[in-house]
């Protein structure tokens, strides 16, 4: 009997060991997604940001993906929570994964193009203000995390993909 117990408690150890090591001690990084809001002469929309970090910052609509949530609801979910606008998504633009994108800790983000009617406009949930920009507006604004980088990397896109038709 007494073997019998300090097997079944080896075994146990070892099961647990290495059953569970990597979900105990793997640290995993957060998923966001951002969406690109615009309108047909280019136009998009940036909120402000009520919390820290880059709090008075303007940046994409976006955040947190919530478990158990796609990515594609989680941007039509975060574009209504923080503009008050329905969205419909058109395009999956790109995935950005720098590891020092926001300050708290490894964030991987799933960019979205999409369009909405711009005059249901409002800002709510985590944002404190919500406008409408231009390319030429990105010059003398603060923009969160790294912002700068994906909308001027959809401004090109847009831009070449205007020039090609």
């Amino acid at each position: 009997m007494i073997y019998y117990l300090q097997f079944y408690d080896l075994i146990f150890n070892l099961y647990h060991e290495f059953s569970y090591c990597d979900s105990l001690n793997h640290k995993k990084q957060s998923i966001t997604v951002d969406i690109f809001i615009y309108d047909d002469k280019n136009e998009f929309i940036l909120i402000k940001r009520k919390n820290e970090p880059y709090k008075g910052y303007w940046a994409l609509p976006g955040g947190y993906l919530d478990y158990g949530e796609t990515v594609e609801n989680g941007a039509v979910r975060e574009a209504k929570e923080e503009t008050n606008i329905n969205v419909q998504l058109k395009k999956l633009f790109n995935v950005y994964s720098k590891l020092d994108r926001d300050p708290r800790g490894h964030t991987v983000t799933i960019v979205y193009l999409a369009t909405g009617n711009f005059k249901n406009l409002k800002a709510n949930d985590d944002a404190k203000d919500a406008k409408i920009f231009t390319k030429k507006d990105l010059s003398s604004i603060d923009l969160a995390f790294d912002h700068k980088i994906i909308l001027n990397d959809i401004l090109t896109s847009l831009k070449n993909k205007i020039n090609n038709n």
